[in-house]
C-alpha cells in the first residue's frame, strides 16, 4: 500500500471526520473509496465521450501506416519542446485564439 499525505483545513477535516464517524469507517478508508470512485468515472467518461465521437464520425482511428510511422519515432520529449522552440513565433494557442477573432 503506499501513503498520500495531504493538507486540509482543519474545518474540511472535521467534516472529513464526521463522513467517516457517520458511516463508521476510518477518514483514511473514505478518502481512499473517494479517490477509486472518482478515477473509475473519469475511465467511463473518457469512454463515453470516446464512444460519442466515433458515433458523430468525430474521430478516426490511426491507420496501419500511421501505427508503423509512430513505432519508429525515437524522439523523446525534450527533444521535441527543443526544436519547437527554435522554431520561435507565438504558441500554438495564442495562433488559435488570433484566428478565431475577438469576442463578440
Amino acid at each position: 500500500m503506499t501513503t498520500l499525505t495531504i493538507d486540509m483545513p482543519p474545518e474540511l477535516y472535521a467534516q472529513l471526520q464526521r463522513i467517516a464517524a457517520n458511516n463508521q469507517r476510518a477518514a483514511e478508508v473514505v478518502v481512499s473509496e473517494w479517490i477509486a470512485e472518482r478515477l473509475h468515472q473519469a475511465s467511463d467518461e473518457r469512454k463515453r465521450v470516446f464512444a460519442a465521437l466515433r458515433a458523430a464520425n468525430r474521430l478516426a482511428e490511426p491507420s496501419q501506416a500511421m501505427r508503423a510511422s509512430a513505432a519508429q519515432a525515437t524522439m523523446t520529449l525534450d527533444e521535441v519542446q527543443a526544436a519547437l522552440d527554435r522554431t520561435g513565433g507565438p504558441p500554438l494557442s495564442e495562433v488559435i485564439l488570433a484566428q478565431r477573432g475577438p469576442k463578440t
